[in-house]
């Protein structure tokens, strides 16, 4: 039986067999020099990808993650949410003056709405499920709110109870189109003509 050396080393421009250096002057697996290319030089194995060791703080995130119950996570993004429905609800943006704190340094200083700008006070008004004003003040945070609390629910019944909804695909393109409106929202806002000039906060 022949020899994967034995065979190429009568080709035209392959190496000696026995030797493990082929043209170029790569060498296959051999420590502290680059893998060869397959495609290249078949015959000639290739090592394994081998991962980087992550540095500390990543070992102890994937420690804690381990050890963590999986209903933790969900309860700790229901926290944050009921924390930012406390603070809307205590602060009434609404009532608040233009420039209470914490304010918008675009709008201070320009007069312009920032892509954010009554998002607050949107999240304010569909508290008190008033729909209309919490469109007027930020629209897009308004379509946007019941796909982020459907995904919310499709993931913690999922880690809660194994609950198998169906699942929202959100895709790069899906993201892209989304931050376009959002820009081309932002923009319009800021037009003083009518219907735009409605939107503005």
């Amino acid at each position: 039986m022949t020899s994967v050396d034995e065979t190429r080393s009568g080709e035209a421009g392959a190496t000696p067999a026995g030797d493990p250096t082929p043209p170029g002057g790569d060498v296959g697996t051999y420590p502290g020099y680059p893998a060869v290319d397959p495609a290249v030089y078949p015959g000639y194995p290739v090592p394994p990808y081998q991962a980087p060791e992550p540095d500390r703080l990543t070992r102890f995130v994937n420690r804690i993650q381990a050890r963590a119950p999986r209903w933790l996570a969900p309860v700790a993004a229901l926290g944050c949410m009921a924390g930012a429905v406390g603070y809307t609800l205590f602060a009434d943006p609404t009532r608040s003056a233009p420039d209470a704190a914490p304010s918008c340094i675009l709008k201070l200083t320009t007069g312009l709405d920032c892509p954010g700008c009554g998002g607050t006070r949107a999240f304010w008004y569909v508290l008190h499920g008033d729909l209309p004003a919490a469109a007027r003040h930020h629209l897009l945070f308004v379509f946007a709110l019941p796909f982020l609390l459907y995904l919310y629910v499709a993931w913690a019944g999922r880690q809660f109870f194994g609950w198998k909804l169906p699942q929202l695909e959100i895709t790069p393109k899906t993201i892209g189109i989304f931050l376009a409106a959002w820009g081309v929202f932002s923009v319009l806002r800021n037009l003083p003509w009518a219907p735009f000039d409605a939107f503005y906060v």
